[in-house]
């Protein structure tokens, strides 16, 4: 008899089930009424800011606004949340400046409803997963009913958050992933590229929110590589059809995701077009086409001179501005001098005035062009730019830079050299255009910006040090940006705006290296992975005392601590099943289906889990406990926890009359 092109191999031990189960309608319906009544419920509940809401919320005023900022994660989850606010009455008035200011009169609701509807498809869309893998009801049903009423979900979901939304768009992707799957017998049929396409909409949404995106994304990759291998081998199917194949997820799961998240981009700096407190973040060239930043549509001196006072920008990437102010550097860091740092936001600490080294009047015109000479930075603190031999802050090997001197008054270590880097000796400098090092005389170290964030003695700025090693590299490059010179003619700055690529590019420069540069803070605390499935310690999302509202984040012990045995025994059936499938056991009915679902439905959910979960071990970022719940979706929590989902008043868990006295069964948790 011919095999159907794509079929399972009739040879093997651990056939394909049929799919006779299926979930009614109205079965689906309860499970979305209950998801949303266990979502929405309280939705207003606490009126005032809760933990990251200070930040997502802000944004999504930002984007009411056409406010350009900076965040690490890529625009879409906030484009939308801003979206959900304009949509329902709220006019990005509100300054969420920290956790509990109350929101009084400001219309909060639909940005919370938002994340809450987003967070109310899970439930649905796990009982279709599952059943799809396992095409057992009651195993779909099950699921759900845990998400349903799992607290850790349901607040997550309650606030104005990103994870919400990440999280449906993770499992939006798996959902149509194993859809896809069931149609692989009917290649190229409508059903075949809706589900297929419907994929790679939802892998570039995932993205779109959070780099995490990135782990479903891989998720997809291997089932589509082995997807692909299994039609290889199959030898009725012609190496042109194969092609077909291959273009086809080419095309549905590469280039559509590709240019959908290219998009959200595009639209991102559409919206985005005023200046606002991101600016420093990114070069002066991207700078210069936001409506209100200084450089915008600016007229201002082509070449440097003498007597000009300029901001001076690094070129790493969120490297900063030359910056100095009055705070000295505390005692046993190196000298007890004004402290020079690299600020990421414009600021009048960041003006310098170009002196000539002879001290000679620069009011004399014409204002001599600079051209590779010596000169002397002079801040409005009236110090000099100084270094000296001794170790900068953070980085050992580097020479601290200080502010030295008074009104313009120092030493030989205030002398420094421009050099036009590509340039030669001679070479004027081009405000904008040239990339410049600032060698210091004395020792003859060059100026650069580390990257590393100072403590909070430094205004947790960016480190500026003396480097030792002359190797041009971004770090130790530098631009004139904002340039004063009334005796200079002028120039309009419109000709250096970026193209798209280059702000699209530039962007997530920035924003890596922004999350790469998230460390721990001074007495912060920071959760560790191997927290994460044994419970260990929730995530305060307001209220600390017994007169405010308490809401805490956390998962179902119970289910969290079955979900490790469930690991560990789902690992041990894999390995027996695989050794018998080895050893060609037979096996026949209902054992052939389950031996199917254990080692392709659980495997794929396992390599899931496995993808969502190990990569934050390797990850040098701060850690929260919300970064585990991609990766535990189908944990839950009785009824008996319910307050910890939405929000406790009244005594403590430690005080016998606390409605929560007997849960706190781990000192760790906080409620």
């Amino acid at each position: 008899m011919r095999r159907i092109k794509g079929s399972p191999n009739e040879e093997d031990t651990c056939s394909s089930p049929s799919r006779d189960d299926h979930v009614p309608v109205y079965t689906l319906v309860l499970v979305l009424v209950l998801s949303v009544c266990t979502r929405f419920y309280k939705i207003t509940e606490p009126p005032h800011v809760c933990w990251d809401e200070t930040h997502f919320g802000k944004m999504g005023s930002y984007y009411i606004n056409r406010t350009f900022f900076f965040d690490v994660h890529p625009p879409l989850g906030k484009m939308l949340i801003g979206l959900a606010g304009y949509l329902t009455g709220y006019d990005g008035t509100f300054p969420f400046i920290k956790p509990g200011d109350k929101y009084e009169h400001h219309n909060y609701w639909g940005m919370r409803a938002f994340c809450a509807a987003l967070g109310s498809c899970l439930p649905p869309f796990a009982c279709l997963i599952v059943l799809e893998l396992s095409h057992s009801t009651p195993a779909a049903l099950i699921a759900a009913s845990l998400l349903i009423f799992d607290t850790g979900c349901i607040t997550l979901s309650q606030y104005i958050l990103l994870d919400p939304i990440l999280m449906c768009f993770i499992m939006g992707s798996v959902l149509c992933m194993v859809r896809f799957n069931t149609h692989r017998l009917r290649p190229f049929s409508f059903s075949w590229w809706f589900w297929l396409l419907l994929t790679g909409v939802c892998l570039s949404g995932s993205l779109g929110v959070k780099f995490v995106g990135l782990f479903v994304i891989l998720l997809v990759g291997i089932n589509t590589v082995f997807d692909l291998w299994r039609l290889l081998g199959d030898l009725s199917l012609s190496l042109l059809d194969f092609g077909k194949h291959l273009l086809a997820r080419v095309f549905g799961l590469i280039m559509l995701p590709l240019f959908l998240y290219t998009t959200i981009f595009a639209v991102h700096f559409i919206v985005l077009n005023r200046s606002g407190p991101g600016d420093g973040f990114f070069s002066s060239a991207f700078q210069s086409r936001l409506i209100g930043n200084n450089l915008h549509n600016a007229s201002i001196p082509e070449y440097l001179a003498y007597g000009s006072v300029i901001t001076v920008k690094n070129l790493r990437i969120a490297g900063g501005y030359l910056h100095s102010h009055w705070h000295l550097y505390p005692e046993g860091v190196g000298a007890h001098q004004q402290q020079v740092t690299a600020y990421l936001h414009k600021d009048y600490n960041n003006l310098w005035l170009v002196k000539r080294t002879d001290n000679s009047d620069e009011s004399i015109t014409p204002v001599p062009f600079l051209s590779s000479a010596h000169l002397i930075f002079f801040i409005r603190t009236t110090r000099n730019l100084h270094s000296h031999f001794h170790e900068a802050p953070l980085t050992k090997k580097h020479l601290q830079v200080t502010g030295y001197g008074i009104n313009g008054s120092g030493d030989v270590n205030d002398l420094w050299q421009v050099e036009v880097c590509g340039g030669k000796k001679g070479d004027p400098v081009k405000v904008l255009r040239s990339k410049v090092r600032f060698l210091h005389r004395s020792t003859g170290c060059v100026l650069g910006s580390s990257g590393k964030t100072l403590p909070k003695w430094g205004w947790e700025q960016v480190e500026v040090t003396c480097s030792p090693y002359v190797k041009e590299t971004p770090n130790t490059q530098w631009n004139i940006e904002d340039h004063i010179n009334p005796k200079l003619p002028n120039i309009s700055l419109s000709v250096l705006k970026p193209t798209f690529l280059e702000i699209l590019w530039e962007s997530h420069i920035v924003m890596i290296r922004g999350n790469s540069g998230l460390k721990p803070k001074d007495n912060e605390m920071n959760s560790k992975p191997w927290h994460w499935p044994i419970n260990y310690q929730g995530l305060r999302f307001s209220g600390v005392n017994e007169t405010e509202y308490r809401v805490y984040l956390l998962g179902n012990p119970v289910i969290w601590w079955l979900n490790l045995l469930s690991l560990a025994l789902f690992v041990l059936m894999l390995t027996v099943a695989s050794l018998a499938k080895q050893r060609g056991v037979k096996m026949e009915g209902m054992r052939k289906v389950h031996c199917h679902t254990l080692m392709e439905g659980g495997g794929m959910l396992l390599l899931g889990w496995l993808l969502h979960y190990l990569p934050f071990y390797i990850m040098g970022r701060i850690l929260y406990y919300h970064h585990y719940f991609p990766a535990m979706l189908f944990s839950s929590i009785f009824y008996l926890f319910h307050p910890l989902s939405y929000g406790m008043r009244g005594p403590l868990a430690q005080d016998p009359a606390s409605s929560m006295a007997g849960l706190k069964w781990m000192e760790s948790w906080e409620f």
